[in-house]
């Protein structure tokens, strides 16, 4: 994505810039992006506001061998809740040293000036991910955000046993997606390929970008353009809308307790997820065990190879730190060494953003859930190598909140220019909303 590409640097993506609704008046951006906080003498103390679970484990491996560099964990909720709580706490003065934010959200904290530069600390880590991985957190700046450290990259799934079953073959582009979902129904009218599912914005945006989507891009004066309804994005709405329409794809949100039985009956066949999608089918088709395969998305163009993201979250350091050194080192730790990788996946259940924690055998072990294939994680890092940078904007709950309403509608009514309307009034709405806090801002 252009955001992720342009040499701009970051006073010239904040300036002129106001906060989203969601926080009121932009902080002043001095400070943070020269920072020359270092490590305090003497014992440090650093607070780490993280949601995943038993993050409180992999920490405690840190301060073994750190006793100078303590860090304290403290369990927050994800999403906009933890965006809201962060703001807050940086108009107080008292945000923790240490934040995991998911990539979406970067853009909301950076405009805030909740977020230090730590590039003068941590740009060596680049090295250790994928280009695509690396550039969510730079935001196409020179400076650096956060450390990624899990990813998301979108995949294939598929009731392998079925498939069999009915002659389908495991589809390689989207032509040939559209051809397997009439011949899955064709064969059985009680089963769908699969569900468009409203309640879903971040798999919606992945696929967009997979499509080639540039929702918010920003020039070297801070000047954003909204184009949620450019080409790429109008692309993947018509294909998942037609099909609805046509009747070969579902129309019914995901994560309730009838797609669980869906999946878990056989009556959903394949799944377009990430790659922590095992986990998910663990609760959600626990029946299903041994019978689903993993394969890579498919593809716009035959020979293409390219996938987008659902997920994923970062850490960074927040400017109100009096030890950006210090925690800017353990965030490095936390998502590079190979010990606290395998700690991550252990006790967090993450799939690691480090290329190194892709690739090894000794963190990441074959899906209990894909007994039948050995070859999953492997597969899983050359798919993960090929998500684009994703490009964000400030203010994308209320793109999301905008795509659940109108695409919601639409997939009820199962007609494809609903679905037309609801990406026109998705993208009115974010730019009304930039427009109306302050931003500068153009439509694409």
């Amino acid at each position: 994505m252009s955001i992720h590409r342009r040499e701009i640097r970051r006073r010239s993506v904040l300036a002129g810039a106001l906060a989203t609704g969601l926080a009121g008046s932009l902080a002043a951006c001095g400070g943070s992006d020269d920072s020359d906080s270092g490590t305090s003498s003497g014992p440090v103390k650093l607070t780490y506001w993280s949601w995943a679970p038993g993050m409180e484990k992999v920490a405690a491996i840190w301060n073994k061998k750190n006793p100078d560099i303590t860090v304290t964990v403290s369990k927050q909720a994800s999403g906009g809740e933890m965006v809201t709580k962060l703001i807050t706490a940086k108009k107080a003065g008292n945000a923790p040293d240490l934040i995991q934010v998911e990539y979406q959200s970067l853009p909301t904290l950076v405009s805030n000036d909740v977020l230090a530069d730590i590039a003068k600390y941590a740009k060596d880590a680049k090295s250790g991910f994928a280009e695509g991985m690396w550039g969510m957190v730079t935001l196409g700046t020179d400076a650096v955000y956060a450390i990624p450290q899990d990813g998301g990259a979108l995949m294939f799934y598929y009731r392998e046993d079925l498939f069999k079953k009915h002659e389908l073959d495991v589809p390689t582009t989207w032509d040939e997606f559209a051809e397997v979902a009439r011949a899955a129904k064709k064969a059985d009218p009680d089963i769908f390929l699969t569900t468009f599912s409203s309640n879903d914005s971040g798999l919606f945006a992945g696929l967009s970008q997979q499509a080639g989507a540039k929702w918010w891009t920003v020039d070297g004066g801070g000047k954003w353009t909204v184009g949620i309804d450019d080409a790429a994005t109008k692309k993947v709405t018509e294909f998942w809308g037609g099909l609805v329409e046509e009747g070969v794809i579902d129309n019914q949100p995901m994560y309730t307790p009838a797609w669980n039985s869906a999946m878990n009956k056989g009556k959903h066949i394949a799944w377009v997820s990430a790659v922590w999608a095992p986990g998910t089918l663990v609760s959600t088709a626990p029946d299903t065990q041994g019978k689903w395969r993993m394969a890579a998305l498919p593809q716009w163009s035959a020979g293409e190879s390219r996938t987008g993201s659902w997920g994923g979250s970062s850490t960074g350091v927040s400017s109100d730190s009096k030890n950006v050194e210090a925690a800017a080192k353990f965030a490095k730790w936390l998502n590079t060494d190979p010990e606290a990788l395998a700690a991550l996946v252990k006790y967090s259940g993450v799939y690691p953003a480090a290329t190194a924690g892709q690739s090894s055998g000794d963190i990441l072990k074959t899906p209990e859930f894909f007994p039948n294939q050995k070859d999953f994680y492997t597969d899983a890092a050359k798919i993960s190598a090929t998500a684009v940078a994703s490009a964000w904007g400030p203010n994308v709950q209320t793109a999301y909140q905008a795509f659940t309403d109108g695409f919601g509608a639409a997939a009820k009514a199962r007609k494809k220019a609903r679905f037309a309307s609801a990406l026109d009034t998705m993208q009115a709405k974010t730019y009304q909303d930039m427009k109306k806090s302050g931003f500068k801002v153009t439509e694409a």
